[in-house]
């Protein structure tokens, strides 16, 4: 796949259909942003799909010698983020590193371009294009699907807060490619885990999770806690959730059960689920039912899955099944999901979770929960022989 690809210029006319078309609890993709609708894929982003090849670009200031190399920094990301994909993913994607193994002295000083989380527009523009010239003699940006311009973190005037994905209202071109989308890396070394993680995320249209508080200084993690690097990239279960593997396409129609509220359906349904980061007994591709849901309205849904200390939830908290409510019609970092505590009032881990209070929100054999005002009850039955969770859901 080309850049041009990756950034969406030209390759499809418009939406186009997702795994999920045509199940019944599949809401729709709305005008929010990065919105949780699986309808359809948008097609200005990538798929997640196969092999992607990431340019890793590595930028030095006039005023410093950097202190690292550019394979340390290589290292300190990966084969972490691209190993985090592949058990995710069941082994349907790679992303693959492709760093260019040298120092490239950008035109300023880190401290000439204002570099912080809350970066001003204009002096984020001047960065992103003085980067990209600076790279262009030394690389071929077309051959790459994905890339990351990783900026010495020991720079004066470098600050890690800033490390994000970056969406251009004017594409840059290069190499005869239009670039929409670049990955801004600024990371100490070492980083915050699952940082790069996180951020490619988003080069695949998922959503922050957290919310963030009016003054930076009160709890980000309250709507999920640690489940879901999405939420938090120091979370305990990083997992991504059952309903974003889902929208990427890592889960299949075989994978997810659809509660049937419509018809006559009858009033109560039993399920047999798989732990979500569970290795696939297959040889690519999950296995067994991973996700169970029940349309709540037109853009809502409760999602349901289980989460074991396994893969990539190996350092989760708890164990059991996890319930959270999806809205397709919220926006990024405005509560397009959020967790449903199994056990109010109580915590966990904590001194290890990053919100403690839905640490413990999974719901063991023999526990329950209901929502009078959506009419449903979720309850954990039993185990099978093989180690999957027995659900039972109860609606009226």
């Amino acid at each position: 796949m080309a850049l041009t690809a990756f950034m969406g210029v030209g390759l499809f006319a418009g939406p186009v259909r997702s795994v999920a078309a045509g199940m019944p609890c599949a809401l729709p993709r709305t005008e929010a942003h990065h919105s949780l609708g699986l309808d359809t894929w948008n097609a200005s982003y990538p798929r997640p799909e196969g092999t992607l090849d990431a340019a890793l670009l590595f930028l030095s200031f006039p005023d410093a010698t950097p202190m690292a190399t550019p394979r340390e920094l290589v290292n300190d990301h990966f084969p972490a983020t691209s190993d985090f994909f592949s058990r995710a993913s069941y082994g349907k994607f790679r992303l693959r590193p492709r760093p260019v193994n040298r120092w490239i002295e950008m035109p300023k000083p880190a401290s000439a371009y204002g570099i912080q989380r809350d970066w001003d527009a204009d002096l984020r523009r001047s960065y992103l294009h003085d980067a990209v010239r600076a790279v262009d003699p030394h690389v071929d940006l077309a051959r790459y699907d994905v890339v990351y311009l990783i900026a010495d973190p020991d720079a004066p005037g470098v600050d890690s807060d800033a490390t994000k994905v970056v969406n251009l209202d004017e594409p840059i071109t290069a190499d005869g490619t239009e670039l929409n989308r670049l990955v801004t890396v600024f990371e100490q070394s070492p980083p915050d885990r699952h940082v790069l993680a996180h951020e490619t995320g988003h080069l695949f249209d998922l959503p922050d999770l957290y919310q963030r508080p009016a003054d930076g200084k009160a709890d980000w993690d309250t709507r999920v806690g640690d489940w879901d690097l999405m939420g938090s990239q120091f979370g305990l279960a990083p997992e991504p959730f059952g309903w974003h593997k889902w929208k990427l396409g890592w889960l299949e129609r075989a994978n997810v059960r659809c509660v049937p509220v419509t018809g006559g359906a009858p009033p109560q349904a039993r399920y047999t689920l798989r732990a979500l980061a569970a290795p696939s007994r297959r040889a690519k591709g999950p296995d067994g039912v991973r996700l169970v849901v029940l349309r709540t309205g037109e853009n809502r849904a409760l999602a349901m899955e289980v989460r074991e200390r396994t893969g990539n939830d190996s350092d989760a908290c708890t164990q059991g099944l996890l319930l959270y409510r999806v809205r397709s019609d919220t926006p990024s970092t405005h509560g397009p999901i959020e967790v449903v505590d199994g056990h109010p009032g109580t915590s966990a881990c904590r001194q290890t979770s990053v919100h403690s209070t839905l640490a413990d929100a999974t719901l063991g054999v023999g526990e329950s929960w209901s929502d009078p005002g959506e009419a449903v009850r979720v309850e954990v039955t039993g185990r099978t022989a093989d180690g999957d969770w027995e659900i039972r859901v109860v609606r009226g």
